[in-house]
């Protein structure tokens, strides 16, 4: 099954192994049909803690590490 790939932006770097990510989407609203944002932050592993704030990241899908964290800090090995 293929993982999700999300990017954002890392909003806090304060947990040991752990960034909290802001992603924010863009839709068109049904009824008003105008182009509408929404945001949400999603916790993410990352091993290394070289994610800062302000950095710009890709999280995947994973296994669980913990209650919150179920995605991890993406890099392109290609």
């Amino acid at each position: 099954m293929p993982k999700r790939i999300l990017q954002g932006v890392v909003v806090s770097d304060k947990n040991d192994k752990t960034v909290v990510v802001n992603v924010e989407r863009r839709f068109k609203d049904p009824l008003l049909k105008k182009i509408v944002r929404r945001s949400k932050k999603f916790h993410a592993h990352d091993e290394n803690n070289a994610a800062k704030v302000g950095d710009i990241v890709k999280i995947r899908e994973c296994r669980p590490f913990s209650k919150l964290k179920k995605w991890e800090v993406y890099t392109d090995e290609a």
